[in-house]
């Protein structure tokens, strides 16, 4: 498991950097408004993008 996790974790996270260092002003933007939301709706997002990560997973993970 180890062999992709660390490897996975690291993929996020240059994904999850990539609009903060590109455009600063938008993420700030966009961040302001999820903080807006409802817990509802953050947790809709949050399944949300769990299932298609799973989704991901099943349909190109392999082995």
């Amino acid at each position: 498991m180890s062999d992709w996790l660390w490897p996975a974790l690291a993929l996020m996270l240059v994904i999850e950097g990539l609009l903060p260092f590109i455009s600063p002003r938008q993420w700030r933007e966009v961040f302001l408004r999820a903080t807006q939301m409802s817990d509802g709706q953050i947790r809709f997002i949050g399944l949300t993008s769990m299932l298609i990560g799973m989704g991901l997973l099943v349909l190109f993970g392999g082995s």
